[in-house]
Formats: C-alpha cells, sequence, structure tokens
C-alpha cells in the first residue's frame, strides 16, 4: 500500500507517484520583462533544460513575488514600467537575506550600462538580442556555480550533522537516522540554504515536482519528521522555523556549523 505521506493528492484526490521526483532538485528560475514575446520564449528554453521557470510583466510584480516565494536565480530586464531593474537589484539587495543569483538581461548594450548593472548587483549581464545557446550557456553556469560549492564531496558536515550523499543518509553526533527519501532531499534542502527563507512553492516543486494548487499536507507531515527525528533544537545548533503565510527557515545557532 502506498504511504500516501511520501506521494502528493492530486486535484481529483488519487495519489499520483509520477508526481514524485529523486533526490535532485529542480532548479526555479523567475523573469521580470514587459514584453510577453521575451517572457514566453525565455520560458519554453528553460523548459528545454528542466528548469521551472515563472514570469512577471513588471518589476513590482517581481518583487511581489519573492515576498512570499523563493527562486535560485532571477533575470531581470532593466527599462519596465514603475520599477526599473535597477529598482528591483536595490529592493532585493535590501530585502532578501540570502539573495539568489541575478542575471541582468536588456537592450541596453552602452559599457557604462553593463558597468552600472554588475555594480547595483548583478552577477552577470546579457544584452538582447542573444542566441539562445548563449543564453542557456549563461543561465547554465549560473545554476552551477549556485549548487555546486559542495556538489563533489560525498560527505557535507553541518555542526553535527553529516550527510551522506551517496548512501542518502544522515548522521547526529556519530548516530545514524533513518530517513526516507523524501525526508533526506528535504533536510539537504534546509542545511543547504540555511538562513534561507524557503517557500512552500518552492518546496514542494524542487522536491516533489508539484505545480498547481494542490494540498499541502504532505510537506507538513515530512517537515513535522524532520523536526523530531533530526532533533532541530537550538540547543543542537539549529532550529527549523515557521514562516507564517510563507514556508520555513533553517536557523543555526553555530557560526562554525
Amino acid at each position: 500500500m502506498t504511504n500516501d505521506v511520501d506521494t502528493l493528492t492530486t486535484a481529483h484526490g488519487a495519489a499520483d507517484e509520477s508526481t514524485v521526483v529523486g533526490v535532485e532538485q529542480i532548479m526555479r528560475v523567475a523573469i521580470a520583462d514587459d514584453d510577453e514575446v521575451v517572457r514566453k520564449h525565455f520560458q519554453a528554453l528553460l523548459q528545454t533544460r528542466g528548469y521551472a521557470c515563472s514570469s512577471f510583466a513588471t518589476g513590482q510584480e517581481m518583487i511581489t513575488a519573492l515576498q512570499r516565494d523563493t527562486f535560485d536565480l532571477l533575470v531581470i530586464d532593466w527599462n519596465m514600467p514603475g520599477l526599473s531593474g535597477l529598482d528591483v537589484l536595490a529592493w532585493v539587495g535590501a530585502n532578501v537575506l540570502v539573495r539568489p543569483s541575478i542575471i541582468m538581461m536588456t537592450n541596453r548594450a552602452d559599457k557604462a550600462d553593463i558597468v552600472r548593472g554588475l555594480d547595483a548587483g548583478a552577477d552577470d549581464y546579457i544584452v538582447k538580442p542573444e542566441e539562445d545557446k548563449i543564453i542557456l550557456a549563461r543561465v547554465d553556469a549560473r545554476l552551477r556555480d549556485w549548487k555546486a560549492a559542495d556538489a563533489d564531496l560525498r560527505r557535507v558536515s553541518f555542526g553535527n550533522y553529516v550527510f551522506d550523499k551517496l548512501e542518502n543518509s544522515v548522521s547526529v553526533a556519530g548516530e545514524r537516522v533513518e530517513l526516507t527519501a523524501k525526508e533526506f532531499a528535504l533536510a539537504r534542502a534546509f542545511f543547504e540554504n540555511k538562513h534561507r527563507p524557503l517557500s512552500r512553492a518552492y518546496i514542494l516543486e524542487t522536491i516533489w515536482n508539484s505545480v498547481g494548487d494542490l494540498q499541502t499536507r504532505t510537506l507538513d507531515v515530512h517537515v513535522s519528521r524532520l523536526r523530531n527525528k533530526l532533533k532541530l533544537k537550538p540547543e543542537n545548533g539549529f532550529r527549523l522555523h515557521t514562516i507564517f503565510g510563507f514556508g520555513y527557515r533553517l536557523e543555526s545557532f553555530d557560526d562554525a556549523a
């Protein structure tokens, strides 16, 4: 019998195991551009890489989304109605504790503008129009850098917590803790993004590949299990904090962790 907390319930109430993916997480990208053709083309382009993409027609729409959601990469146009791309960069720098990678993609090709965009906080700068293969290569590079710091290490330590990526296991103070595949993936997401607020939508999409308005009981159960199994308490150096109306954040109480 399938355990309903290891699958997501579809809109029809049936457990659909095809919606459940493995430990590897999906990268989430957001684009802000007032040109609908550009947004649709960019989304289709990212789908060829298996990335999840959300699009926004204005800088304010992107900021509103960032207040309730989490992304790995932002692609921002410079000239948009209302808030400009530089305004969005400034807001992200002032309000997002652990900011995602950022690419400015604009038709402003002057070298002074490129320098200004990079100085404002962009990690890369793409001048439109650009070939699809170049855009994909730049996006791939940003996302690869985002997750590559310890990707080649089998064992990664966070204080007393040791993750074994080959065996998909976690030990706490030398004692192995049995986790399901989804629990392990969720634990990795929290620890590898400590202090970074992760929205419910981000977690469900990156861990379970879910889309649409699905029930979140599965996530709640998994989070509750992780708190208990991994003893995520301040005395152990970590606390899994619920952010009302948003999601969760793993807080570290040990700067050396």
